[in-house]
């Protein structure tokens, strides 16, 4: 749905609120706190939906894997540094994990952190606080962890870091071309010239991709420029149990979901095969009702589907309701072409705090 076009003189005021903002970094007049460790950032231009959570904990998994594991050895690890959008106090600092167990639960951590805490047992930790800076301090002085990546970062000027990648969604590069709210856009484009890296997700689902990589290149110069695609990893039950593809493909399911790009999730269970009977789709971060879960399933029953299939995300939203019909969810991951020159350059800025 196209926005009103009352919303463009906001948008004239959040322009230029933004740019002041952009300004005074610039020119010292804020100042910018550095971390006794180092912190790559991974950001976007436009709110929610980039792909950005699953390249988070792909990088985590890039540092704890390689030569950069072991220089983070004798219990310092990776800290992932998020706000965590949609949890009971946004404000307060909530550890969700300390890399070894989990200590918080959804409502507490929110959606995202609680989901990356989940997949990055034993890999990261996880530290929700809207405050970056102090949740950083903390995680150096009790967790001993000298590599932060800093979650939704690259507007949160504040930290310094020592990598800014910054994704862009394929699907909706430039967020229809202007700010907030008019737009989705959440500063001009021409910030993305601060990048050190840039990862175009979504590749799979467009196919103008060389027009977005020359208009990247445009505005990045010399900085690298790596394309991912979201595969499937796994499909599963809500217990956790595995599910057999090929058997659900044969069902008729609906589907749903409460993220920021609904179309890319729905886009990819059909390039994957399945043929929804209808879509639903919530907010971003959305907490269920039993009511709406009934709803679905009544429109699932009355269109001739016996099953419903959601993403990893909601489906931890999902734990304490019930379905009167199976309900899968589909769990991605990222997969960067020329993985390994983006590697190198995370682990070697991993390590280079080490080094100094």
């Amino acid at each position: 749905m196209k926005p009103s076009i009352a919303l463009i003189p906001l948008s004239a005021v959040y322009s230029a609120v933004t740019r002041m903002r952009l300004a005074a970094y610039r020119r010292g007049w804020l100042s910018v706190s550095k971390l006794d460790a180092t912190v790559i950032s991974v950001g976007n231009l436009t709110p929610g939906g980039t792909g950005k959570t699953p390249l988070v904990e792909w990088i985590c998994r890039a540092i704890a894997s390689g030569d950069a594991a072991a220089d983070l050895r004798e219990g310092k690890r990776v800290c992932v540094l998020t706000r965590g959008y949609g949890r009971e106090h946004p404000k307060t600092q909530v550890v969700v994990s300390n890399g070894v167990e989990l200590l918080a639960g959804e409502q507490e951590a929110g959606d995202e952190p609680f989901l990356l805490a989940k997949n990055l047992l034993g890999i990261a930790a996880v530290i929700a606080n809207p405050d970056r800076v102090a949740a950083g301090e903390w995680a150096v002085k009790n967790l001993n962890a000298e590599c932060f990546v800093l979650d939704d970062g690259f507007q949160h000027l504040r930290l310094a870091r020592d990598l800014d990648i910054v994704t862009i969604d394929a699907t909706n590069p430039w967020g229809g071309g202007s700010l907030l709210p008019y737009g989705r856009l959440r500063e001009p484009r021409a910030g993305l010239s601060r990048a050190d890296c840039v990862v175009i997700t979504r590749a799979e689902q467009v196919e103008d991709l060389p027009s977005i990589r020359a208009a990247v290149k445009q505005l990045v110069g010399a900085v690298p420029v790596f394309s991912s695609r979201m595969v499937t990893s796994g499909i599963r039950k809500l217990d956790g149990e595995s599910a057999d593809a090929q058997s659900l493909l044969a069902q008729t399911s609906g589907a749903f979901c409460g993220v920021g790009n609904p179309e890319s999730f729905f886009n990819h269970l059909r390039g994957e095969g399945f043929a929804p009977a209808f879509t639903r789709v919530f907010p971003d971060h959305h907490n269920y009702h039993q009511s709406e879960l009934d709803a679905l399933v009544k429109e699932a029953k009355s269109r001739g589907a016996g099953s419903l299939i959601t993403t990893a995300k909601d489906a931890i939203k999902l734990a304490a309701l019930h379905l009167e019909l199976p309900c899968y969810l589909l769990e991605i991951q990222i997969l960067i072409d020329q993985e390994d020159r983006l590697v190198k350059i995370i682990r070697n800025t991993a390590c280079q705090n080490r080094e100094q």
